[in-house]
């Protein structure tokens, strides 16, 4: 899939939406080579997918060992809204919080006294945490009314070539 396919997709008003919301699930392979996927909340840039982790988290050394990735970003409502993005990691380990961590947080409803506590407690408790940022190599934009699952999609046609023969 190329760079102005991923684009067009993802500039979607849909698209735009799912890349606005705080968790994803993030699909890996685990360093016993069994797939992990996880949910981890997350920020788009416009460009790439950011997500933070502690420095000893397990994902680390397997996604230094494979860094592909598959992503969802879905509703729970019907008919679902799903953006399926695979990508490949990159990882930088940061000294304090990175910007980014404290900005997904900051999506969840606090008072301006919570706030204050929470992030004073991330500060003590962290030293440092792990930037993951993905860029998508492919996307798909599932929403049930323009767009399907391809196995869907394979079935509707064949119903209509049915319907036609």
């Amino acid at each position: 899939m190329d760079a102005s396919e991923i684009k067009a997709i993802l500039e979607r008003p849909i698209s735009q939406e799912l890349l606005g919301r705080d968790l994803l699930r993030m699909a890996y392979v685990a360093a016993d080579g069994t797939p992990r996927n996880i949910p981890i909340a997350f920020t788009w840039n416009g460009e790439q997918i950011v997500v933070c982790t502690t420095k000893n988290a397990a994902k680390v050394p397997a996604l230094r060992r494979n860094p592909r990735v598959a992503l969802t970003i879905d509703t729970e409502v019907h008919p679902p809204r799903i953006l399926l993005i695979r990508g490949r990691a990159e990882l930088e380990v940061v000294e304090g919080i990175p910007e980014e961590y404290l900005q997904i947080n900051g999506s969840y409803e606090m008072s301006d006294a919570q706030r204050v506590e929470w992030e004073a407690e991330v500060r003590s408790l962290y030293d440092g945490m792990v930037r993951i940022v993905i860029t998508p190599t492919w996307v798909k934009l599932i929403d049930f009314e323009d767009t399907l699952p391809s196995a869907v999609e394979e079935l509707v046609q064949q119903r209509a070539e049915r319907q036609n023969a």
